[in-house]
């Protein structure tokens, strides 16, 4: 089944990665979807990286399993705005209290979401190349990368698996919003 209940971080979790992330249960991301939508249209689905696409949230567990998928939107709405979205609707996302997803810094920090911290290093790579630490924001940055990659992840996989996912749809003029959850 791809949608799944997710299960938090416990205390003392064994995954030295993910144990500094108690209650957090998993990450959560937008990423662009070609489409092929009619010419009048195509303005509005143009991304901030140039692309024609529809822009769909997704949250997964830490084992790369979808928790909640949002698409439908047009390339050019901000993550923000659909995370929004997604937690006004009805039978949206839910985030039980006390527990969080982790998000990159294109989200607002928030009770049930952790950011990292603006204006300091963040990408994972940047500490592969010898870079020292030098800030406990830093050195947060840097775990929360290690483990916020995993949506990254899914969506690669998932792309992998579903090539129609990789190259433009058709996609009519009237606007959609389909929406996958598994219910709590």
């Amino acid at each position: 089944m791809l949608l799944v209940r997710p299960e938090p971080v416990p205390p003392n979790y064994e995954d030295s990665r993910w144990s500094w992330f108690q209650n957090c249960l998993g990450a959560l991301d937008g990423t662009y979807v070609p489409v092929n939508p009619p010419a009048a249209d195509r303005p509005r689905y143009r991304s901030r990286k140039g692309e024609i696409a529809i822009n769909v949230l997704g949250v997964c567990t830490r084992d790369l399993k979808f928790v909640y998928v949002l698409s439908g939107w047009e390339g050019s709405a901000t993550d923000s705005k659909i995370l929004q979205n997604a937690i006004e609707r009805p039978e949206g996302l839910i985030v039980p209290h006390g527990h969080y997803s982790l998000v990159d810094a294109g989200y607002t920090n928030g009770d049930s979401f952790l950011a990292p911290y603006r204006g300091q290093r963040y990408h994972i790579n940047i500490w592969r190349q010898g870079h020292m630490l030098v800030s406990k924001e830093e050195y947060f940055n840097m775990k929360h990368s290690a483990v916020r990659n995993v949506i990254e992840r899914s969506f690669g996989v998932l792309k992998m698996w579903f090539a129609i996912l990789r190259s433009a749809s058709y996609k009519d003029s009237n606007p959609y919003y389909d929406c996958m959850l598994l219910s709590p």
